[in-house]
Parts: structure tokens; C-alpha cells; sequence
């Protein structure tokens, strides 16, 4: 079994792929298959999210590149930016993890959430496309405490 365990920078240089869904991507502690069947392991530093085009290298030098899932998602667009900033906060008072794009907004799919953007006057949609969340204040940088 491989064991990736480094992030290194984005290379071309990848003998491996990863597709993850946005859950799995969250992990650090993973046993999961390369997209080839190999059986491959993840024991990378906890607090970290993998995002697409991510590349990691395991202790025998192997690289690998990983894909965001398509997974099911709700798409929230409109051209009224005051409208979609109301939405985002509501989902943000929510805990929502949340891919904010121009001129829309997209969370895992989530019928009650779904219903809650709907009364708001916006319309949902859904799609299955990769989920790339924001990673949120907090993780956009080291704090010293």
C-alpha cells in the first residue's frame, strides 16, 4: 500500500490520481483507492483540506494529483448581489460550508437548506460539479497563540 504523506507543490509529474469527494478531502487519516485500484493511504497533517490540483508524495517518492469529485450540490445564482450576500450569511450563521462564486453561491445539496434559500426569494438549482468550499478566515493563515 502506498502512504502519501507531504503535500508538495503543484507538479505535472503525478504517476498517480486521486478523486475525492469533498468529505474524504477533509480527512487526514484516510485508506482509499488511486483512481488506477491501488490501495493507498493518507496520514498528512490534521486541519488541512485537499483541494483539486493538490499534489502529494509519499515516503518512497511516488506523486500523487488530486481530483475533486463531482458530487451533488445546490446552486444558488442571481444578479442581485445584496440578495445572494443575505443567502450567504444565513448559511453562514449555519455553519454552511460554502463555494462562493461571482454572482453565485454553492453548498452541499441539503433540502432544508434548499427551502431556507428558496423563502428568501432566490431559486436552487442542482448540479453534480466539484465542491471547492472556501476554506474560511481562520485557515487562510498560520496564527502564533
Amino acid at each position: 500500500m502506498l502512504i502519501f504523506t507531504e503535500r508538495v507543490s503543484h507538479t505535472h509529474e503525478h504517476s498517480h490520481t486521486l478523486t475525492l469527494a469533498y468529505e474524504l478531502r477533509q480527512k487526514a487519516r484516510l485508506k482509499t483507492k488511486s483512481d488506477s485500484g491501488e490501495d493507498v493511504g493518507l496520514m498528512l497533517s490534521r486541519g488541512e483540506i485537499l483541494r483539486g490540483g493538490d499534489c502529494l508524495k509519499s515516503d518512497d517518492g511516488e506523486i500523487a494529483k488530486i481530483i475533486a469529485a463531482p458530487e451533488e450540490v445546490s446552486v444558488v445564482s442571481s444578479d442581485d448581489k445584496l440578495l445572494l450576500m443575505k443567502a450567504a450569511y444565513h448559511l453562514g450563521n449555519r455553519h454552511v460550508a460554502l463555494q462562493v462564486e461571482e454572482s453565485l453561491l454553492v453548498y452541499q445539496k441539503d433540502h432544508v437548506l434548499d427551502e431556507m434559500i428558496i423563502s428568501l426569494g432566490l431559486t436552487v438549482t442542482h448540479e453534480m460539479k466539484p465542491f471547492e468550499p472556501e476554506s474560511g478566515a481562520y485557515n487562510s493563515h498560520k496564527h502564533s497563540h
